[in-house]
């Protein structure tokens, strides 16, 4: 866990102006702040829309094919073909769990740390006859061992967050889609809290499709993200489905018999959010400038700075695990019995660090531009924060209520 050198660190807090006003922004997990380079991205396509070309459409649909290369790089995707861009988590696992062609009785494996993007769409098929198992994860922890000992022979697909949006808990991804693959089960990862953060490689890891937004640890706007399909997968799934960018000749607008687009973009349906992509690849072009394996270490060396401060903590229980190897840029904590977190978030954003409340647990998830310095002066003044509600409480945190 190697933190960035002064010199890039400088280079990447110098691309988010905020910083200027001595905030400390640790919520990454739910939205990112807009860096100058996203920000300028927007304003050049704004001002083309306004006082330039104006009609930039075609020019844009051109340049989709590229910014298909960038998500192809920074998942190791087999070809930008592999990659249908979506609005968000939701619509693009959407696309799998209603496209594949159910019977009663088969069976898919979740488990109930997932967030509800990436169960929803799964429970729905209940309506089929499909069976689904909730595997229990305590504190988000989903083991290969635990998968294998809850698939059943109907088992047609697992599907689980790479990191899990409450405790931080990274998955064995290569264990578990090895095991599926062996089992011919189709992997269905939801990325959202890992693409940006941790470094992906979906065929190394077996996986069928990754569904992920893009407003996170990728640092797009809202409304933006992208679907992974292996070319097995994208061959078994029925599509529910069709837009005019969806078939193989979307300009050739009196053809209407024509099949689906032989590549992802058959699941893109219409119209883009051209705007936020311009925006997300700025965004994705910057992650992959500074180094998805530099960030990924830079990030496990600011939370292990934390997590090491905030576990010293009276009262303070730790759910985010320290092993390196299971987790990632979320760290989450319980605080002392007897004190709301929402009391501690609210007192930590007037001092200006926003953090977030899940469930009555503190979650932090800093970035890539984070330092080791706000990771000190975060952790000191929860410290100080929990000390004085215990004293205003009467107690001692951590004491018996």
């Amino acid at each position: 866990m190697t933190l960035f050198p002064r010199h890039l660190l400088d280079r990447a807090r110098s691309l988010f102006p905020y910083l200027a006003s001595g905030k400390i922004y640790l919520n990454h997990a739910a939205t990112s702040p807009f860096s100058t380079r996203v920000a300028d991205a927007l304003s050049r396509h704004i001002q083309d829309r306004m006082t330039g070309s104006i009609d930039s459409y075609e020019t844009d649909v051109e340049m989709v094919r590229a910014w298909r290369r960038l998500v192809q790089q920074m998942i190791h995707a087999e070809a930008p073909e592999r990659i249908a861009f979506q609005m968000n988590t939701s619509d693009a696992i959407n696309v799998v769990a209603s496209g594949l062609p159910w019977k009663s009785g088969d069976h898919v494996l979740l488990n109930d740390a997932e967030f509800p993007a990436n169960l929803h769409p799964f429970l729905h098929l209940r309506r089929h006859g499909v069976r689904i198992d909730l595997l229990p994860a305590p504190d988000g922890v989903v083991t290969p061992e635990a998968v294998e000992d809850t698939l059943l022979p109907t088992t047609r697909l697992v599907s689980l967050s790479a990191v899990q949006f409450l405790s931080g808990y990274r998955a064995d991804l290569a264990e578990i889609g090895a095991l599926c693959r062996s089992r011919g089960i189709i992997f269905v990862v939801d990325g959202i809290q890992s693409v940006g953060a941790v470094p992906c490689n979906v065929q190394e890891l077996h996986i069928d499709a990754l569904a992920a937004g893009a407003q996170k640890w990728q640092m797009s706007p809202p409304g933006t993200g992208f679907l992974y399909v292996s070319a097995e997968l994208q061959d078994r799934i029925q599509q529910q489905y069709l837009g005019w960018l969806s078939v193989a000749s979307p300009w050739n607008f009196r053809l209407l018999d024509q099949p689906p687009a032989p590549s992802a973009r058959r699941y893109e349906g219409g119209t883009l959010n051209i705007a936020g992509m311009h925006a997300m690849r700025e965004a994705i072009s910057t992650l992959l400038e500074f180094g998805l394996e530099a960030i990924a270490d830079h990030i496990l060396g600011l939370t292990d700075i934390l997590m090491r401060k905030l576990v010293a903590i009276p009262g303070v229980r730790m759910i985010t695990p320290f092993d390196p190897r299971h987790r990632a840029g979320i760290v989450t904590i319980q605080p002392p019995s007897g004190i709301r977190a929402e009391d501690v978030v609210g007192r930590l954003k007037a001092r200006g660090i926003s953090i977030a409340v899940r469930e009555g647990f503190l979650r932090f998830s800093p970035h890539f531009y984070n330092s080791e310095e706000e990771m000190i002066r975060t952790a000191d003044e929860v410290r100080r924060i929990l000390e004085d509600s215990a004293v205003l409480s009467g107690g001692q945190a951590g004491s018996p209520s």
